[in-house]
C-alpha cells in the first residue's frame, strides 16, 4: 500500500510486519509497558471516535505537552485521522510562550503528561478562548484523564464516518503546526503538510540499517520534527520504539533495551565521549596507556581506509578497548544519527573507528526537517560535512554563501504570517535557510556558520562565532561557549564550564572548593582554562583568536534560559543576561 498521509503508516505496519508486542514501549513505575500494533491502532481509532463525538472538525488544532511516551503516538494518529492539526509543544518552554502558542494556534483541546506541567499552565488556560477541554496522561483529580477520552470513543464508535473523513484528507492538507523555539521574539508557527513529512520519510528510510527485528531508543523530544520524522521512519521499517525515561536514565535504558539505532544531538555524544575519556584517565598506568593509544588511533580514522598496519592496530584496539564502548551502548548499536547542531568531526571519526557508525545530517523545522545527510553507501559519507542533499531536494549556495533549498519537504508556510513566509521562500520556491555553507567537490554539504550570527570586528574582519564555539566545546572542560566582539577590536568569549568534568579535575589535583563559583576562581582552575584557550587559539586566524574570556559560575540550561528547547544557544538572551561581564571584557563603561 502507498503511504500518502501520515496515518497510512498504521495499516501499512499491520499488513507488512509480523505481529509483536512492542511496536511501542514506555517505562512506568520501573517496568516497560509495551503495545502491539493492534493495540496502537485500536487506541488511535478510539481517540478519533471521541474527537468526532466532541465535534472536532478538519483544521481544528489539538495540542500535546509531554515528554516522550506511547500516548503521544496514540494521540498523534488519532488527531491526524480526523483531519485535525496536531500542535506538539515542548514541555520546557516559558509561561509566556505557552500562552502565546495556545492563543495563536487557537487550540481546542490540550493534552498534558502530568501534574507538574499542568501546574505550569493551568492559571493561563482560562485566557485561551478557543479551549474546550484539558486531559492528562496521569491521573489527577483536577482534570480529565486520557482514559476518559478513549472510553468515550469506545462507547461511540463511528468507523464508517471516520473512514469517510480520513479518505478525504489530501497529502497536501496540513498535518501539524510546530512552533519553533526561536532565539528572539515570539515562536513562529511552522505549518507542515502530510506530504512534507512523508517526502522526507521516503527519501530517508533506506539509509537506516534496521528492520522489523530491530529496536530503537528515543529520547529527543517528539515535539521536535527531527525525532518525530525519525519515529515515522521507524514505523515504516517496523522498528520497535522504546522511549527512554529521561535524560538521566539513558545509560541504564541502553543496557536494558540493547537498541540497534539511536537518533541524537551532538551534545549527548560529547558528554558520552567526555565520560569515556574521564574513566580512561582513572585506569592504572598500563591500562591507561593502552586506552589512550586506542583513542589516538581512532582520532586518525579515515573513511577511505589506511594501510595494512593501521588496520591491524585498529582491529586490536577494537578487541581491547572499543568493544567496551559498544557494550556501554547496549552491544547492538548499528548506527547513531546526529542532527540539530554541528557535530565535531573528531567525534564522528572516533566513534566510527570504534565500530559505532555516526551519520550526521542537517535540516530545519521548515524543511520537515532533513535537507542533507551522510549515508553508509559508498561515497555517501565525509567527516566534517552533513552529507549530500537527499533525493528530491535541491540545494544551492547563494552569492553570500547562504544555503538555499527547494523540494517537497519545504513547509506550507508560517501560520498566520504570509509576510514572514515571503521573506524566507522566494518567488522561485527556494527556501532561505539562514545558514552559511559550501558544497564540497564530492557533493557533500558543509555548514560554515549562521548568517545572522556573523559579526564584524572594529578591524573590519568577519567572524563566524559558531565555528569558534564548536572548536571550544571539544575541550572536556567546556560545556558551552558564546563568542562576542561585534564592532570591537578583538573576539572574546563567555565560557560555561563542564562542571562535572571540572569537579573530577579538582578531585585529582586535590583542589578544595565550596561552590562552583569558588571553584572557577581557584588559580589552578584558571590556569587550566588559560591553557585550553591558548591551545585552541593556535588553530584560529589571528583576528579570530580569543583575547579575553569570562568563566560562568553556573551551567547553561533550558530552564535558566540560555538554551533553546533543542539545545541551541539563545544568543540575544545570553547577551542581555550577561551584558555586564561582556561589557567588562571590552572595558565598556556604562
Amino acid at each position: 500500500m502507498e503511504i500518502l498521509r501520515i496515518f497510512d503508516l498504521l495499516p501499512y505496519y499491520k499488513n507488512k510486519f509480523k505481529p509483536k508486542d512492542d511496536a511501542l514501549a514506555g517505562k512506568e513505575d520501573g517496568r516497560w509497558i509495551k503495545y502491539s500494533i493492534d493495540q496502537y491502532i485500536e487506541t488511535a481509532n478510539s481517540i478519533s471516535y471521541a474527537f468526532l463525538k466532541l465535534g472536532v472538525k478538519k483544521g481544528d488544532k489539538i495540542a500535546t505537552i509531554t515528554l516522550n511516551r506511547p500516548e503521544w503516538n496514540f494521540l498523534d494518529m488519532g488527531i491526524l485521522q480526523t483531519g485535525a492539526i496536531h500542535v506538539p509543544i515542548y514541555p520546557t518552554i516559558s509561561e509566556s510562550d505557552y500562552k502565546y502558542i495556545l492563543k495563536h494556534a487557537e487550540v481546542k483541546f490540550v493534552f498534558i503528561s502530568g501534574k507538574e506541567l499542568l501546574g505550569k499552565i493551568k492559571h493561563i488556560l482560562p485566557e485561551i478562548p478557543s479551549l474546550e477541554g484539558v486531559y492528562t496522561f496521569k491521573h489527577i483529580d483536577e482534570v480529565k484523564h486520557l482514559d476518559e477520552l478513549t472510553e468515550l470513543g469506545r462507547s461511540n464508535p463511528q468507523p464508517e464516518l471516520l473512514k469517510k473523513i480520513s479518505s478525504e484528507i489530501q497529502p497536501d492538507d496540513p498535518a501539524t503546526l510546530i512552533y519553533t523555539s526561536g532565539t528572539t521574539g515570539n515562536p513562529k508557527g511552522v505549518l507542515l503538510s502530510h506530504n512534507n513529512i512523508i517526502s522526507n520519510l521516503k527519501a530517508l528510510y533506506h539509509i537506516f540499517p534496521v528492520d522489523e527485528t530491530s529496536r530503537c531508543i528515543s529520547y529527543l523530544p517528539v515535539s521536535h520534527v527531527y525525532e518525530r520524522t525519525n519515529i515515522y521512519i521507524y514505523h515504516y521499517l517496523g522498528v520497535s520504539i522504546y522511549y527512554a525515561e529521561n535524560m538521566g536514565t539513558i545509560a541504564d535504558n541502553l543496557k536494558e533495551i540493547q537498541p540497534h539505532i539511536l537518533t541524537t544531538v551532538p551534545r549527548l555524544l560529547e558528554k558520552v565521549y567526555d565520560k569515556i575519556i574521564s574513566k580512561g584517565k582513572k585506569l592504572n598506568l598500563v591500562k591507561k596507556s593502552i586506552f589512550f593509544w586506542a583513542v589516538n588511533l581512532g582520532l586518525h580514522y579515515d573513511l577511505q581506509g589506511k594501510n595494512w598496519f593501521y588496520k591491524q592496530q585498529l582491529a586490536l584496539a577494537n578487541k581491547l578497548i572499543f568493544s567496551k564502548w559498544r557494550e556501554g551502548l547496549g552491544g547492538n548499536m548499528r548506527v547513531i544519527v546526529s542532527g540539530g547542531a554541528a557535530l565535531q568531526p573528531r567525534l564522528a571519526r572516533i566513534f566510527s573507528a570504534a565500530g559505532i557508525e555516526i551519520l550526521e545530517g542537517y535540516g530545519l523545522t521548515e524543511t520537515s526537517p532533513v535537507i542533507a545527510v551522510n549515508t553508509l553507501e559508498q561515497g555517501g559519507r565525509k567527516f566534517g560535512t552533513v552529507g549530500k542533499p537527499i533525493k528530491g531536494v535541491q540545494v544551492k549556495i547563494a552569492g553570500d554563501e547562504e544555503i538555499l533549498c527547494k523540494g517537497p519537504n519545504v513547509m506550507t508556510g508560517y501560520y498566520k504570517d504570509p509576510e514572514m513566509t515571503k521573506s524566507v521562500i522566494d518567488p522561485e520556491g527556494w527556501f532561505h535557510t539562514g545558514d552559511l555553507g559550501r558544497i564540497e567537490p564530492e557533493g557533500h554539504l558543509k555548514i560554515t556558520g549562521r548568517k545572522k550570527a556573523l559579526f564584524k570586528t572594529a578591524m573590519g574582519k568577519y567572524i563566524s562565532p559558531e565555528h569558534i564555539e564548536n572548536l571550544l566545546v571539544e575541550s572536556p572542560f567546556i560545556d558551552a561557549a558564546l563568542i562576542v566582539g561585534e564592532n570591537q577590536k578583538f573576539a572574546a568569549a563567555l565560557i560555561a564550564p563542564d562542571f562535572s568534568h571540572l569537579r573530577s579535575f579538582c578531585s585529582d589535583k586535590n583542589i578544595e572548593y565550596s561552590t562552583d563559583a569558588n571553584m572557577i576562581s581557584h588559580p589552578e582552575v584558571k590556569k587550566r582554562f588559560q591553557k585550553e584557550v591558548h591551545e585552541f587559539n593556535k588553530k584560529l586566524g589571528s583576528y579570530e583568536q580569543i583575547r579575553k574570556y569570562e568563566l560562568m559560575d553556573s551551567e547553561w540550561t533550558i530552564q535558566s534560559g540560555e538554551l533553546t528547547a533543542n539545545l541551541k544557544l539563545r544568543r540575544n538572551f545570553i547577551c542581555k543576561k550577561y551584558k555586564h561581564p561582556i561589557d567588562q571584557l571590552f572595558d565598556i563603561k556604562e
